[in-house]
């Protein structure tokens, strides 16, 4: 892992032996056909933590996020290349059961999107595809996610009814309860909060800090203040490449880089 790139780039050593590293990447670039949004990003992320992903509309933070489990690959004539590790294995690699994969990282997207089944079948769907039938197994799984979710008091008397009818931050909760029923090592999330009201945005922010225990968290957030609030590590994404990555509370107060502080003051641009 790099300290200095450049003059104008300070990525922190995170793989150094003293952290337990859930996922990293090495000169990772994705091209959309002629055109390429990022340019060898190579970051670690600490198992157990909270690393949010920050900068600009347009700044490759969405797309390098999209890359770490593969949903990159339903965009037509999209290349991505470099290494994605996970547990010692290449994730990019063709060789990879993707669909397999995604089990281990799951993924929350900006937009709730619930099926159009009932509470109980939206989180238990992907378990009983994968042969589970077991009623027993199927209930705890529901009772537990959704209470690691933070939803199950406001639903418990309603899990056969559509989750369609839930509000939005209740089914942005869903939807993480939904991925976590898959019991992923790692959740990425792509700007959770950016349609819910700031009610429900406090309440998925106090969601995701008890996730930590038990998950390792990367969330691409354009509210900085969030990212403050709730990320241990923090990095800043421009045109493409990340050019500063450190613990949050340096990345706010004592950054590295002209650009970051440029970015984290409102003065950027």
């Amino acid at each position: 892992m790099k300290t200095y790139d450049s003059e104008d780039r300070y990525i922190k050593d995170l793989d150094d032996g003293k952290r337990e590293i859930a996922l990293s990447t090495d000169d990772i670039h994705v091209s959309y056909g002629t055109h390429e949004a990022i340019h060898g990003v190579s970051l670690a992320f600490e198992r157990f933590k909270i690393t949010a992903l920050i900068g600009a509309s347009g700044s490759g933070k969405s797309t390098y996020l999209r890359s770490l489990n593969r949903m990159n690959d339903n965009i037509a004539g999209t290349k991505v290349t470099g290494k994605i590790m996970y547990r010692g294995l290449d994730v990019n690699s063709n060789e990879v059961d993707v669909y397999e994969m995604r089990k281990h990282i799951g993924m929350v997207f900006q937009q709730p999107n619930p099926f159009a089944k009932s509470i109980y079948d939206n989180i238990t769907f992907a378990l009983q595809r994968h042969g589970e039938k077991r009623k027993d197994v199927l209930d705890e799984t529901v009772e537990t996610t959704l209470k690691q979710a933070g939803l199950w008091e406001q639903v418990k008397d309603d899990l056969h009814q559509s989750a369609l009818a839930l509000s939005g931050g209740q089914a942005q909760r869903l939807c993480i309860a939904r991925a976590i029923a898959m019991k992923p090592d790692i959740l990425l999330l792509d700007e959770p909060a950016a349609v819910l009201d700031p009610i429900s945005t406090a309440t998925l922010e106090e969601t995701l800090m008890e996730l930590k225990e038990r998950y390792t968290i990367i969330i691409v957030t354009h509210n900085m203040q969030q990212a403050g609030r709730i990320s241990d590590y923090t990095a800043f994404f421009h045109l493409g490449n990340a050019l500063e990555y450190d613990e949050t509370r340096k990345i706010f107060t004592r950054p590295k880089i002209q650009a970051t502080e440029d970015y984290v003051s409102g003065h950027f641009g």
